[in-house]
């Protein structure tokens, strides 16, 4: 049997992320509905808990994990550390006495709880003063109708909120206006479209910069011009030579030394880096983390499938969420941008190449859609369980430019 495991953000009001999902389902709709929920969960905690552990997976932030009843009732919360989880009840679960007294352990341990997908029943009252956290799917119950909830569980100050299936900008400010604390949802990548937005005056330099940087070969004193007129991407520029990544072997004491220590391909992939970065300055982190992400994924799993394509992996990986950084439409994007055939191919919509295919499986991969990601991977003679490693590397790898 197989277990899938991938992650998805929780954003507090500000669109930080505060945690992360741990999932080895596709929410209401499981894909292997023979697939016990119990075995599930505990081949979960092994792969990560019991493996490298759940901090490389959550970027050091709390993991959320789904039990089903028989997990609560043989204690499998008990193998997890208490302060990097909290112990998500499935809506499957039932309010019996034995849950009640799991959870007060739970409790008193020091275990923080959710209800997940909460549909009110009064059985469920005594649980409240043991639950930090409850969770309603704003696809079965829409804010309109989980409305007096919320204003009866605002009362209780042990008790966040947390919204999930939020699909857009409306739902997101209409759940913080309710009251809600939490969310959970693609909202914050999907560009919010308006009539009319020019690229503004400092997005426009670092287009030009990018621009620059496609050019074979590389001219390094059109790329210093840039740099050494803007002290943010000169401070950036340096703190990606002293990051660790490549080894200092000498003193660097010109923009234009820096350039050519780092050497082509790699000054192009950080010039990429840097700009989808500083596009998306006033969007949410997680928005760049997982372009990042997708980036490396997309380029290791080329490593593997076409060794030749890795470097143009990385780009479609990079900007697969330009539409939703610029808020524009991604073939106005594409236009406007002087990149490859295969990469502009690759970032429309529904592309079977091989970029795309790329492209799409890690859209399929963190949404969970465990059997349409093996579907796609087998198209390049890749399987789920290296898909499953390549991401993992790739959030690794991915925490080191948070602080670029």
């Amino acid at each position: 049997m197989k277990v899938y495991t991938a992650r998805q953000p929780i954003l507090n009001r500000k669109q930080n992320v505060v945690a992360y999902e741990l999932l080895f389902r596709d929410g209401a709709e499981n894909f292997f509905p023979d697939v016990d929920p119990h075995e599930a969960t505990s081949k979960l905690i092994m792969r990560t808990h019991l493996n490298d552990g759940l901090m490389p997976i959550t970027n050091g932030k709390p993991a959320l994990i789904n039990f089903c009843q028989e997990s609560l009732l043989k204690e499998l919360p008990l193998l997890l550390p208490k302060k990097q989880v909290m112990v998500e009840i499935l809506e499957t679960v039932e309010p019996t006495d034995d849950v009640y007294q799991m959870c007060r352990q739970l409790f008193h341990q020091g275990y923080h709880l959710a209800l997940d997908d909460f549909i009110y029943k009064p059985e469920w009252s005594r649980f409240f003063n043991l639950i930090k956290m409850v969770k309603f799917d704003l696809l079965q119950t829409p804010l309109p109708k989980v409305a007096p909830l919320v204003q009866a569980l605002k009362k209780r100050k042990n008790i966040k909120l947390l919204a999930e299936k939020v699909e857009n900008q409306e739902e997101f400010d209409q759940a913080k206006e309710m009251g809600i604390s939490f969310f959970q949802g693609y909202f914050f990548c999907k560009p919010e479209m308006r009539e009319k937005r020019d690229v503004e005056g400092n997005q426009l330099i670092l287009l030009q910069l990018y621009q620059e940087a496609l050019k074979t070969p590389l001219n390094v004193n059109a790329l210093s011009h840039y740099f050494e007129h803007d002290v943010g991407l000169s401070y950036k520029l340096l703190r990606f030579i002293n990051s660790g990544f490549i080894p200092i072997t000498q003193e660097i004491n010109s923009i234009k030394q820096a350039l050519v220590y780092l050497g082509d391909e790699k000054t192009r992939k950080f010039i990429a880096l840097l700009t989808t970065a500083m596009l998306a300055e006033n969007k949410p982190k997680e928005l760049i983390r997982m372009a990042i992400i997708r980036a490396k994924f997309c380029e290791i799993s080329a490593q593997e499938a076409f060794p030749a394509m890795s470097e143009p992996a990385f780009l479609v990986g990079l900007f697969s969420l330009l539409d939703a950084i610029l808020d524009q439409p991604m073939e106005y994007i594409l236009n406007t941008l002087s990149i490859s055939e295969d990469i502009a191919l690759a970032l429309k919509e529904s592309s079977d190449s091989p970029l795309g295919t790329l492209i799409n499986m890690v859209r399929l991969f963190e949404d969970g859609k465990w059997y349409q990601t093996e579907n796609e991977a087998r198209k390049i003679n890749l399987n789920y369980q290296q898909i499953s490693e390549y991401f993992k590397k790739a959030v690794i790898w991915s925490n080191a430019y948070e602080e670029l």
